[in-house]
């Protein structure tokens, strides 16, 4: 793992969306260089990047970090209507936020679901760019759909919760077994909540798996079309073990993107940011430095 430095302090925030809903934040204080803004996958929260943000963070990158609605500590949609456009638009709202007056534009990470709302971000913003370069983290226009039915077999595996952290860990075990570590219960306190049945159950709104998932696969023409518009600088970093990227989909994004930069991680899966922490925050950083 990256080492923490003590340096790098963190302030919680809240950003109210254009619909209303309270989105949860963390501001990672670094120098005067571009700030990273990082976008999580479908069922995480912000904590996934805290130990990179960090480490940027006493590098001299400021850092944003934030939980997407329906996730962490945002706000859940009423009547779990979700839809693309509210995520684009959250994304478009915390890199105005995280942009300084008169200063750069952020660089945005974003991993899975949070890249792909990079690229419709990006690729569709008719005027300026709300970021000054993407950092797409194991995710292409076209997925390989054998890895994506696996998370979302994890996601829906579990409807009635577990009764213990315990239990909880196990599961996760058993679905990332290149982990070392058994996640403890201060690690899944923030991930999971407790019900009025005394279960506890992950921290996303259920509702996302019938709304958003439901329409991912008709948004692939859309992605294409805002991936070949994209102007700013882009890296593309996917897992070499990932089921989600291969070969052949990251070939088919250079194509569409020439001007992108791919680097793929030895000992990483579809997880780059925590398969590969040191490796994954390294490339961040060298690709900062080209900018």
């Amino acid at each position: 793992m990256v080492a923490e430095p003590t340096t790098a302090l963190s302030t919680p925030f809240r950003l109210t969306a254009l619909d209303g809903l309270l989105l949860a934040g963390e501001r990672w204080e670094g120098g005067n260089r571009p700030a990273l803004l990082f976008a999580h996958g479908f069922g995480q929260t912000r904590l996934a990047w805290t130990g990179s943000a960090r480490a940027l963070a006493a590098q001299g990158f400021p850092a944003v970090t934030f939980d997407a609605r329906g996730h962490g500590e945002s706000e859940h949609v009423p009547r779990g209507e979700y839809h693309m456009e509210q995520f684009v638009a959250d994304l478009t709202a915390m890199a105005e936020a995280a942009t300084p007056a008169g200063g750069p534009r952020p660089v945005v990470v974003g991993a899975s679901m949070g890249g792909l709302l990079a690229l419709v971000a990006a690729g569709e913003a008719g005027g300026e760019c709300p970021f000054s370069a993407l950092i797409l983290v194991d995710i292409t226009p076209r997925w390989e759909t054998r890895g994506v039915e696996r998370i979302l077999g994890f996601m829906r595996a579990h409807p009635d919760g577990f009764a213990s952290y315990d239990e909880a860990a196990s599961a996760i075990e058993a679905y990332l077994p290149q982990r070392r570590e058994r996640k403890t219960e201060s690690q899944l306190k923030p991930l999971l909540r407790q019900g009025d049945d005394g279960r506890l159950r992950w921290h996303w709104d259920p509702a996302l798996l019938d709304g958003l998932v439901e329409e991912s696969e008709r948004y692939q023409p859309r992605l294409f079309a805002a991936a070949a518009n994209v102007q700013v600088p882009v890296l593309l970093l996917s897992g070499a073990r990932s089921d989600v990227v291969s070969s052949h989909t990251v070939e088919e994004f250079l194509r569409l993107v020439p001007h992108a930069r791919h680097v793929s991680l030895a000992d990483a899966t579809h997880m780059v940011a925590g398969d590969a922490n040191d490796a994954f925050t390294r490339e961040i950083a060298a690709f900062m430095q080209t900018l």
